[in-house]
């Protein structure tokens, strides 16, 4: 059997000792004082990293050096599911073309996307055309090498402002009747003069025929889910997420009312499903319509669809 090939390794102790040159050496002492710069051709295109002579014709380039960046757009990737010991980051990563604003040409370097568990994917944000920033080492760490910049990171593009608004309502004196009815524990609602339907919360003036509404009528705190949706974005009044909020209608009204489902799996929620008012305890009634915290599951038959189709 024909023996292995011998490993065949040549190493320079103490590491190799080269002249840079004038361009190359303006590239590397403006990376260590934490700039990107290149060099301009005599065609005027921006060489990033500089060279000492135009690729194009072969023609010495200027002595005008020009910087660039920091910021830079991604030309191209390719995605590091499982990073090697030589490689740069510990974790999930992309070599990317980066051409660097102000510049004719880009830079391979590693992007650093964030913390990924080893073998994943690439995730959705990084593409073509992203936009991103260098992010160098410490002053004291860097040498004059293309390693002063550690690697790229995307541009900051988003970001979580908490944010909280408080205001009075003053709802007039339909919605100020409606509310008084809720701190007294009663669903009060307008009956229509021309369609004879019952408006609940009540508006003063029918929505459908557009006239003046006064005559009161209370309904049940019962009703009847007639469509629905599932969130999954946190909600104070909520109990949990996922929560679901619904159209309810009311037994004895004319239209749906808006509120929360609770006491039931969100996905277990379903159109025709009867529900009730969970009210708070009595002592926390105020004028409002939070005395109600959410609608509850009834032990009833489902209503048929063809009885809430035009509730919708």
């Amino acid at each position: 059997m024909p023996s292995e090939a011998p490993n065949h390794v040549l190493e320079f102790p103490g590491g190799y000792t080269r002249s840079v040159g004038p361009v190359i050496g303006r590239f590397l002492s403006e990376l260590r004082d934490g700039r990107l710069v290149g060099v301009r051709t005599q065609a005027g295109k921006v060489l990033f990293p500089p060279l000492e002579y135009d690729p194009d014709t072969g023609e010495a380039v200027t002595d005008e050096y020009v910087e660039v960046g920091p910021a830079g757009t991604v030309q191209s990737w390719s995605w590091v599911s499982r990073p090697l010991k030589v490689h740069p980051l510990d974790r999930p990563f992309a070599w990317a073309l980066i051409q660097p604003d102000g510049a004719d040409t880009a830079l391979l370097h590693a992007l650093d996307v964030g913390v990924l568990d080893e073998g994943a994917d690439a995730p959705r944000f990084l593409k073509t055309g992203m936009r991103v920033r260098p992010k160098f080492r410490g002053r004291g760490k860097r040498a004059g090498s293309i390693g002063d910049i550690e690697c790229f990171e995307p541009e900051v593009t988003m970001i979580n402002a908490p944010s909280r608004l408080e205001y009075d309502l003053r709802g007039g004196r339909a919605l100020d009747r409606f509310l008084e009815g809720v701190s007294q524990g009663k669903l009060i609602g307008h009956r229509c003069p021309v369609c004879e339907q019952v408006i609940v919360p009540m508006k003063g003036l029918c929505p459908k025929d557009g006239v003046p509404t006064t005559e009161e009528v209370e309904v049940a705190d019962t009703g009847t889910v007639t469509t629905f949706a599932v969130n999954n974005l946190p909600d104070p009044r909520a109990p949990e997420v996922p929560f679901v909020s619904a159209y309810i209608l009311l037994d004895g009204a004319g239209l749906t009312m808006l509120a929360l489902v609770a006491g039931i799996p969100a996905d277990q929620v379903r159109m025709g499903m009867r529900v009730k008012a969970a009210w708070k305890p009595r002592e926390e009634w105020g004028k409002t319509m939070a005395n109600i915290k959410w609608f509850e599951p009834l032990d009833e038959p489902d209503v048929p669809f063809d009885a809430i189709k035009d509730y919708l």
